[in-house]
């Protein structure tokens, strides 16, 4: 074998070696898995942390702001953290079927792994308020979607008496196995920063999440003595803010439906993150959130409208970060999830219906 082969076969081996496993085998000693779990998964998790220059500028003090931009898991949300971990203790348990309620994002990796694991999925949406490319994903993946006439909170309601009376296992967030997947984030966010961040910024609609996150940070900080946890940031749409008033919102209305929750099942537990990480619950207008969603496309990042309240609720509080502070703002959710908010939303020119001429298309160039 030639010297250049041999060096050929050396990268090839490492790459192959270093290939993500997906989230459950990478942090599998932190996750109630065993050897008799099968494990479902799409290679889901490693997504990148991107240092945002220009958000870090606008905060000014040196402060460093990463984008922590899970959009870029396999079905385009965070929600592919928990739901490799929900599906395969399902298939663990002999279950044939799962079922969830969803704004979207749930309902798209709910059906993906449940194809993926061979089981089958049920969805109940709420009539009108679930983004195209979301409901796409569902149908897609093989789904069988109920729409009902009401909102999100009246759909899980109904889930999980369902799922309480039969042999159909529940794959929101009130599942403890979503939380399990989910924390991962934290370890990822700490693997690369070699520390968790002083704030953690992130939207809430169910309170999952940050419940995860902190679980994550906290289950790490065991490990690592020296790792200290950060200040828990939630911020809700102003039109859908249940956890900022402390009150179940009967008709949540916000552009970020994602997070279009008015009573979240994870509530008390997001209390306790709040209490105990020393953190702060706001909520920001959806002019405040379109805001920040254009600053991100900016930077070349495409997020969905829910993703963009992080940002737009560290915006709001910039005169609080102390000098030399490292932020992570949690982005959820990719922004082809809902392309009919970003048709109406944004500052590009799009010239129509132009005579298709050399002299034409130089004159609209500028030259």
């Amino acid at each position: 074998m030639s010297i250049l082969n041999k060096i050929k076969n050396k990268f090839s081996f490492n790459y192959r070696k270093k290939r993500w496993p997906g989230l459950i085998n990478a942090y599998k000693q932190y996750l109630p898995v065993s050897s008799k779990t099968p494990i479902i998964s799409l290679n889901e998790g490693n997504t990148p942390l991107i240092l945002s220059k220009s958000i870090s500028d606008l905060i000014g003090n040196d402060t460093k702001v990463y984008l922590k931009y899970d959009g870029l898991n396999p079905t385009g949300s965070f929600k592919d953290r928990g739901m490799t971990m929900a599906i395969s203790k399902a298939k663990e348990e002999g279950r044939e079927a799962v079922i969830c309620a969803s704004t979207g994002n749930t309902s798209a990796a709910a059906a993906a792994y449940a194809s993926r694991g061979g089981l089958k999925s049920y969805v109940l949406i709420p009539d009108g308020y679930v983004a195209q490319g979301k409901l796409a994903q569902a149908l897609m993946y093989g789904a069988e979607i109920i729409s009902i006439q009401g909102n999100f909170d009246k759909a899980l309601e109904i889930v999980r008496k369902l799922s309480s009376e039969y042999p159909i296992n529940l794959v929101n967030s009130v599942n403890p196995y979503r939380i399990q997947g989910q924390k991962t984030a934290a370890f990822e966010i700490v693997d690369d920063l070699g520390i968790a961040p002083d704030w953690l910024c992130i939207p809430m609609g169910n309170a999952g999440n940050i419940t995860a996150y902190w679980l994550g940070f906290k289950e790490y900080a065991k490990i690592k003595k020296n790792l200290k946890l950060p200040l828990m940031m939630g911020f809700q749409s102003e039109g859908s803010a249940p956890l900022v008033k402390n009150i179940i919102v009967q008709d949540p209305e916000t552009i970020a439906t994602a997070i279009r929750i008015g009573n979240p099942v994870n509530r008390d537990k997001a209390k306790i993150v709040k209490k105990e990480s020393k953190g702060d619950f706001q909520s920001v207008t959806d002019e405040e959130i379109i805001v920040a969603y254009k600053m991100l496309a900016k930077e070349g990042i495409f997020c969905e409208p829910a993703s963009a309240a992080s940002v737009a609720g560290l915006i709001k509080n910039k005169n609080r970060i102390k000098k030399e502070s490292t932020i992570v703002c949690v982005l959820t959710g990719n922004g082809l999830k809902d392309p009919d908010c970003a048709i109406k939303n944004n500052d590009a020119i799009f010239q129509k219906n132009i005579e298709p001429s050399l002299k034409n298309i130089t004159k609209i160039l500028g030259y």
